[in-house]
């Protein structure tokens, strides 16, 4: 069983900068593919950014593009991902998930990640 262990959210005033860590334990030699995801109080969980094991290709949703930048580190079994240029509606506790393969049409889509870690706060002010 694979666990995954997110750190690095915290609190930030808007424009400032926030790294986010997951680490995978256990086999994960299966996974093309690693997101995260993000909820806000009240809304759904929405994908931020994905990475695929084998290109390495990436996606981002709109909202994000530019600010943030995920990657993956094969060698530490972990995913990281940077946020810069952070504004009060990135506000939401982030979370890290895997699954087989992701495409760019369904990346997005949190019911194709079969693994998911507890999550991490980020909290940005104004």
């Amino acid at each position: 069983q694979v666990q995954l262990v997110e750190s690095g959210g915290g609190s930030v005033q808007a424009g400032g900068s926030l790294r986010l860590s997951c680490a995978a334990s256990g086999y994960t030699g299966t996974w093309n593919c690693m997101a995260w995801f993000r909820q806000g109080p009240g809304k759904e969980r929405e994908g931020v950014a994905a990475v695929r094991t084998a290109d390495p290709i990436t996606y981002y949703t709109d909202s994000v593009k530019g600010r943030f930048t995920i990657s993956r580190d094969y060698a530490k079994n972990t995913v990281t991902l940077q946020m810069n240029s952070l504004k009060p509606e990135d506000t939401a506790m982030y979370y890290c998930a895997g699954t087989s393969d992701c495409y760019v049409g369904s990346w997005w889509q949190p019911n194709r990640y079969s693994n998911w870690g507890q999550g991490t706060q980020v909290t940005v002010s104004s």
